[in-house]
């Protein structure tokens, strides 16, 4: 008996982990790391505040998170959005309308990794900046 049990909590274990590899994979998520530089951060952190405040609001938006290095003068933007739909809205409704003009005085792009499976109009919108994509091929999200 002892042994079916574990034999049964094992397959469960293993299904969950199949399943959850698959949906992740497939997922239609998009998220990315873009590293900026910055020597005026005390300036940059109420602009942050204010994209924060904004981004907190659209739909599809699932995390949007600021840190800063060491040095303070390296910052990464960590965003995920739920599809290419809701982060091109994000970018096109309210980064670029709203902020990308005080955003880019503040600051100097210096990567930008997109993962995920971004569409072809994502794609666009932002190769000026030259991304990096990483395309997922194997593990899960929670």
């Amino acid at each position: 008996m002892k042994t079916l049990i574990v034999a049964l909590v094992a397959l469960g274990a293993a299904t969950f982990q199949a399943n959850a590899q698959m949906a992740a994979v497939g997922s239609e998520q998009v998220y990315w790391v873009l590293t900026v530089k910055t020597d005026k951060l005390d300036e940059f952190k109420p602009l942050v505040a204010k994209l924060v405040a904004a981004t907190k609001n659209e739909p599809g938006a699932l995390e949007y998170e600021y840190v800063v290095g060491d040095d303070g003068k390296t910052v990464d933007i960590i965003e995920r959005y739920s599809d290419s739909k809701a982060a091109l809205a994000h970018l096109t409704d309210n980064f670029v309308p709203n902020f990308s003009k005080e955003f880019f005085a503040l600051v100097t792009p210096a990567r930008f990794v997109i993962y995920g499976t971004p569409s072809d109009d994502f794609k666009k919108a932002v190769e000026g900046f030259h991304p990096i994509y990483m395309t997922p091929f194997d593990g899960f999200t929670r």
